[in-house]
């Protein structure tokens, strides 16, 4: 069989995580599914963690590899200590983790934001990414030896836009999370990177696909990229990949964009500067009809 060749379960040979064992979170799905496949396609063992028990499993039998599938909710303390020592009980350590599961929270404008609904985003998505930091490192540390772990992060933890804060918030904090574990990590062994992808068309957008910035125009705005398509789940499952890798060894507190080059674009007009779409329209869609615009005369007095 030729280097690179893949066995009977498709399983490529010689794989960069022969013998590794890894946790993928947020894996009944999208993402975390991608992730999963390629992992065990290079020969990893791999823990599917969701919150969606059904999910988990369904993902866990695709897998060419050995997988185990674990329900837990990544926000709750007792549940992360749940998965971590389920992994370890069937596979005896643990060596490579993404850290992925998420949500997006809702469109709604800001003065209806919720406290509820950004508490809820951030419960999931920074503390749950710091549960699944602390018990990595934890586990580091009773196996007496590094390892890498990866967070997803988002086109939206380096830019800003006027709908989703909860999950802008979120997605920022992810930063420091990211750079703060790499900092305490790098004298242990433990890379710690962040992959950040853009316009990706998954299940996590699904309930709001007809609301604008939903999964029902992520198409056309992908269409704007320098790449002009959406990314897919084996595009940033590559990434990830990489970054856990021994490939990346000299890689830690990185954040690396999967995005098609959206995170480069200037605005839609190819010579940079003021945009060219139409803004008014934009603005009222957005807030209304009653937003003054730059042509409105404001008095003073």
């Amino acid at each position: 069989m030729s280097a690179g060749a893949s066995d009977e379960r498709g399983i490529r040979t010689g794989g960069r995580f022969h013998g590794r064992v890894a946790v993928v979170t947020g894996a009944g799905n999208g993402l975390g599914r991608g992730s999963a496949l390629r992992l065990s396609q290079e020969g990893a063992r791999v823990v599917v963690v969701d919150i969606d028990e059904a999910a988990a499993r369904r993902t866990a039998a695709e897998l060419p590899g050995e997988a185990l599938a674990v329900a837990a909710d990544v926000a709750v303390e007792d549940a992360t200590e749940r998965w971590d020592a389920a992994a370890v009980e069937a596979f005896g350590r643990v060596d490579l983790y993404h850290l992925n599961a998420g949500i997006f929270g809702t469109f709604a404008p800001l003065p209806d934001l919720t406290v509820e609904e950004f508490d809820r985003v951030q419960a999931v998505n920074v503390r749950g990414q710091f549960l699944g930091l602390r018990a990595a490192f934890r586990r580091f540390r009773a196996q007496g030896g590094g390892g890498a772990i990866v967070l997803t992060a988002s086109i939206a933890s380096l830019t800003g836009s006027a709908d989703l804060l909860a999950y802008q918030t979120s997605k920022h904090a992810t930063l420091g999370l990211l750079r703060g574990a790499a900092m305490y990590g790098g004298p242990l062994g433990v890379r710690v990177n962040a992959v950040a992808p853009g316009i990706v068309p998954t299940d996590l957008f699904a309930a709001a696909a007809g609301t604008v910035g939903g999964k029902n125009d992520m198409e056309l705005r992908a269409s704007t990229t320098p790449l002009r398509r959406a990314g897919t789940p084996a595009d940033i499952a590559a990434v990830t990949a990489f970054l856990l890798s021994d490939d990346a060894a000299y890689m830690t507190g990185q954040v690396v964009s999967a995005d098609g080059g959206a995170s480069v674009v200037n605005t839609v007009r190819p010579s940079g500067g003021a945009g060219a779409w139409p803004a008014r329209e934009h603005d009222q869609a957005l807030y209304g009809t009653a937003v003054p615009s730059a042509d409105t005369e404001t008095s003073h007095e």
